[in-house]
Parts: structure tokens; C-alpha cells; sequence
């Protein structure tokens, strides 16, 4: 099917022009960004006496530095995962209500609220974990360590505040304004025809949403989650003032275990030797590189339905 004629006007050049120039620096900023993590990398990887992706250890300012990420990049999974199993069920919730039960009024000043939250720098977010929710998660991480102990995750002899569970409540409630705040639009997007079709049939208003609506935003809820995903994979401050700042590889979130790709560039930057950095650098390259798949893997959920291709194209 060819695409109707349009009129062009003297805009017209300049716009396709400037448009395509910003697609092209854009390209090239990643590309800049990707060398630059290389080439500050490879002086450090080629110093290190062990293995980079499987090393525990993280000593890259010894004489013979010896780093990996193993730990590291345990823990920047681990967390950032329970961080999406907590806040995507509420966020999609919260989308739902600004959508289709909220009064007009109350909706805007919501949806206003979830895109004001998006905005909180992250040291804000970070100094309330320390300051309240660390002391605050130690009855419930006390009470989950005594009666559900057999669950392995709750296991362990010593339960404290700064724990894996801990960051991951943080990272939950900053990236629940990104799901809900995507997830939302998506909702509004659904065929008003089939959601008023299905209410002429009889259908609740749940059962309304469960067949028409639900349906037709599944894949811009997964894309908002793994959005929301990247970006607590790359969260750096507020992680940094909760983690324990362990190399350990443990399942158990309610002990002093856990430390994350991001947290350990903070904390270690300043005080790194030129090995040092480039070992923190290489670090970021694989941070880089994580991301980076996430993200592709959301452009392509995205590209699967129609309705939204066509909107990104």
C-alpha cells in the first residue's frame, strides 16, 4: 500500500535534516561512550591475576591486583529482580486505578503524584532508606528470619538492617513511578470499542479489564518493566548508602550480604589507583553492556505489537 502524498513547505528540510543529525550524534555518543570504556579498561584486565568474571575477590590496588566481578554482578541481578517482583504487581495496580476507577480530578492529581515521584533525586531515596527504613526493616526481616527461615532466601544466623531486601525495597519504590507512570499510558491507549463492548455484554468492570484491557497492555507492561529494570541495575548512590559493601555470592537477603556493580564505583573511585579505576571502569563496561541488552529487549517486546511499532516508527 503506498503512503498518501504530502505537501511539503521550507520546514521541511531543515526539520528532516536537524531530526536525522540527532539520531546520528546519538549513535555516535554511545559509540564514544562504548570505546571509552574499552580502552580505559584494558590496562587494568591486562594487569589482573585472575579471572574477571568469576574472581570474587576485589583487591585491584594491590601489587598484584587481583579483581572480579563475580559478587558484583550477583548482587546487581539479585536485587535489581526482587526490586521488579515487588514494585511491578503495585505499579501495575496503581496504572490500573489512575485509568479506569479513579474519579477525572483524582486521577490527574495521581498520575501528577507517580510523575512527580519519577523526579526524586536518588540520594534523597537513598538518605530515607538509612535513615528510617534500614532500622525500620529490622522486626520484619527479624520476624521473616523466624518463621520462614526454610525458605533459604530468609535463612541465615544474623539478620540486620543493611541487607540485600533492604536496596531492593529502595530500588522497588524508585523505579515503581517509571512502571506505573509507562504502564498507565498504555492503559488509557486500549480500544475503547472493545472495553465498551464488553461492558454491553455484561462484563464487570473487572472482567473488562481482564479481556480487553489487560490483554491489549501486556506488552507495554513488560517494556515498562524492564525499563524499570535498567534502571535499577544502574542505580548507584542510593544502593550505595544501604548495601552491606560484601564480595560474597549468598542467596540470603536478610543477612550483611550484598554489594552491587554501581555501588562499588562509588564507593571505590576515589580512593582507586590508576589499576584501580581502570578495574572500576571495566566494571561499568559490563554495567554498560546489561543494560544495553535490557534495553534492546524492550525496544523488541515493543516491536512484536502492531499498535506500538507503528507508534515507534
Amino acid at each position: 500500500m503506498r503512503r498518501p502524498a504530502f505537501r511539503r513547505s521550507r520546514g521541511d528540510g531543515p526539520f528532516r535534516f536537524l531530526s536525522t543529525a540527532s539520531g546520528i550524534v546519538l549513535l555516535v555518543i554511545m559509540a564514544a561512550i562504548g570505546v571509552f570504556l574499552v580502552v580505559k579498561a584494558i590496562p587494568a584486565l591486562q594487569a589482573n591475576t585472575s579471572h574477571f568474571l568469576t574472581e570474587l575477590t576485589w583487591n585491584p590496588n594491590a601489587t598484584q591486583p587481583v579483581f572480579g566481578i563475580g559478587a558484583l554482578a550477583f548482587g546487581t541481578l539479585i536485587s535489581s529482580f526482587i526490586a521488579l517482583i515487588i514494585a511491578t504487581p503495585v505499579a501495575v495496580g496503581v496504572a490500573l486505578f489512575i485509568s479506569h476507577y479513579a474519579p477525572r480530578r483524582l486521577a490527574s492529581a495521581l498520575g501528577y503524584l507517580v510523575d512527580l515521584l519519577a523526579a526524586v533525586p536518588s540520594v534523597v531515596y537513598g538518605l530515607w532508606g538509612v535513615a528510617f527504613l534500614v532500622p525500620f526493616m529490622l522486626s520484619p526481616s527479624s520476624f521473616l528470619n523466624k518463621y520462614f527461615a526454610w525458605i533459604p532466601i530468609f535463612g541465615g544466623d544474623q539478620v540486620v538492617g543493611k541487607s540485600m531486601l533492604t536496596a531492593s525495597l529502595v530500588l522497588a519504590i524508585m523505579i515503581l513511578p517509571i512502571i506505573a507512570a509507562i504502564s498507565r499510558e498504555v492503559f488509557l491507549q486500549a480500544p475503547r470499542i472493545q472495553e465498551e463492548a464488553a461492558l454491553a455484554l455484561g462484563a464487570t468492570r473487572w472482567e473488562m479489564i481482564r479481556m480487553a484491557v489487560l490483554p491489549f497492555g501486556r506488552p507495554g507492561v513488560i517494556t515498562a518493566a524492564l525499563l524499570g529494570l535498567g534502571r535499577a541495575m544502574g542505580e548507584t548512590i542510593a544502593v550505595a548508602l544501604i548495601f552491606p559493601a560484601t564480595f560474597t555470592i549468598s542467596f540470603r537477603i536478610l543477612s550483611a550480604n550484598g554489594n552491587s556493580i554501581a555501588a562499588n564505583i562509588a564507593n571505590g573511585f576515589g580512593e582507586a589507583t590508576p589499576i584501580g579505576r581502570g578495574a572500576l571502569i571495566a566494571s561499568g563496561l559490563v554495567l554498560f553492556l546489561i543494560t544495553l541488552l535490557v534495553n534492546t529487549a524492550a525496544r523488541l517486546v515493543i516491536a512484536r505489537r502492531k499498535e506500538y511499532a507503528r507508534a515507534a516508527a
